[in-house]
C-alpha cells in the first residue's frame, strides 16, 4: 500500500489554502490533534518534514511543495473523474435556462459557462438579460433555472446562494463638480441625470438602500441597455451612474472616469444565484454553482466573501 494516501493529499492543500492548522483542520473536518497526527504519522514515513512549524501562513519544504504538486493534478483529476461519474448516474441531457439582472454579470459570467459547455455538452443552455419580465415569478414556474441577481424575494420553493459582496459605486466624469469630495450624500444626486440599466429604480441598489431611505430622487434618469455607452455618457459629462464596483474596474484603470462611494461608508451588496430547491442536488446545476464561485474570486477585484 502506498505511504502517500488521497487524505494526505487533501489535508496539505487544505493547509495550503488556509494557512494554519487550526483552520485547516476545520476544512478537512478533523480536530487540530488528528490533523497533526496525521501529518507526523506522513512525516515519519516518508522521512523527511513537509512544512515548517510556528510560521504563519505555513512555509513548506520542498518534499511539501512536491507533494502539493501532486495533490493538484491527482484531486483535479478525482473532481474531474466523479463529474463525469455523476453526468453517467443522472444523464449527460439537461436543460439549463439562465437570466440575468445586469449585463455588467457577463465579465464573470461567460468563463462560467465556457467551462459549463466543455462538460456539459450535452445540457441545453440559454442565457437572455431580464430586463423585459420578472425573472423570479418565471424561475418559480419552471420557465427558468437560474437567475442572477441582486434582488432576493421571498418566493416559495427559491433559494438563493450567495456569491459574494460588492460595493456600489457611483462613476463620475474626472472633470465632475463632485469628484473632489471623498463620497457622496444623496443630496449630491438632486441635480444629476442618473444612468441606469431599463428596470424598475426599486429594484437598483441606489435607490433601495441610499436614495429612497433619504426621501431623495435624482433630476433626470436616462436608460442605457450596455455599460459601455453608459460609461461614455458619463465620460463626456452627461450624467452619473452607479455600478457594481468591479463592473468599474475596466474604465477606472484606463482613466475614462472615476469613482466614488456612496456615503462615508459605502453600500455594500450582495450576488446571488437563485434555482429552485428541487435542483440543488442536480449535478449539472452544483458544477456551475461551483464553477461561478471559482471564476468570481478569479475575475473580479473588490469583492468579498459572502458571508463577511
Amino acid at each position: 500500500m502506498s505511504i502517500i494516501e488521497v487524505r494526505h493529499l487533501k489535508t496539505l492543500t487544505a493547509l495550503r489554502e488556509t494557512g494554519s492548522l487550526v483552520e485547516a483542520a476545520e476544512r478537512v473536518h478533523l480536530t487540530q490533534s488528528a490533523l497533526s497526527h496525521q501529518l507526523k504519522d506522513l512525516e515519519e514515513k516518508l522521512g523527511c518534514p513537509l512544512f515548517i512549524r510556528k510560521t504563519k501562513p505555513v512555509r513548506f519544504t520542498s518534499a511539501g511543495l512536491r507533494l502539493l504538486q501532486l495533490a493538484d493534478d491527482v484531486l483535479l483529476s478525482f473532481r474531474s473523474a466523479q463529474r463525469d461519474i455523476q453526468r453517467f448516474a443522472e444523464g449527460e441531457s439537461g436543460r439549463l435556462h439562465i437570466a440575468i439582472e445586469c449585463h455588467s454579470c457577463y465579465e464573470w459570467l461567460m468563463p462560467t459557462i465556457d467551462h459549463f459547455r466543455e462538460h456539459w455538452p450535452d445540457v441545453e443552455l440559454d442565457l437572455s438579460t431580464a430586463f423585459g419580465f420578472m425573472p423570479l415569478p418565471a424561475l418559480a414556474r419552471g420557465d427558468l433555472d437560474l437567475v442572477v441577481t441582486s434582488d432576493p424575494q421571498d418566493i416559495p420553493n427559491i433559494e438563493y446562494i450567495p456569491l459574494f459582496q460588492y460595493e456600489s459605486q457611483v462613476a463620475l466624469s474626472r472633470h465632475h463638480a463632485l469628484a473632489k469630495k471623498d463620497f457622496l450624500t444623496p443630496e449630491d444626486f438632486e441635480k444629476e441625470t442618473l444612468i441606469t440599466y431599463p428596470v424598475e429604480i426599486e429594484r437598483l441598489d441606489i435607490f433601495k438602500h441610499f436614495l429612497n431611505p433619504a426621501d431623495v430622487s435624482p433630476a433626470k434618469i436616462r436608460h442605457s441597455e450596455l455599460t459601455l455607452m453608459m460609461m461614455q455618457l458619463v465620460a463626456s459629462g452627461r450624467g452619473v451612474c452607479c455600478l457594481p464596483n468591479w463592473a468599474l474596474t475596466e474604465y477606472t484603470n484606463r482613466q475614462y472616469v472615476i469613482t466614488k462611494s456612496l456615503g462615508e461608508e459605502g453600500v455594500w451588496c450582495k450576488l446571488y444565484l437563485a434555482i429552485r430547491k428541487d435542483q440543488r442536488e442536480n449535478a449539472y446545476m452544483e458544477d456551475l454553482i461551483s464553477t461561478a464561485s471559482k471564476t468570481c474570486f478569479k475575475n473580479l477585484k473588490g469583492i468579498l466573501a459572502p458571508e463577511l
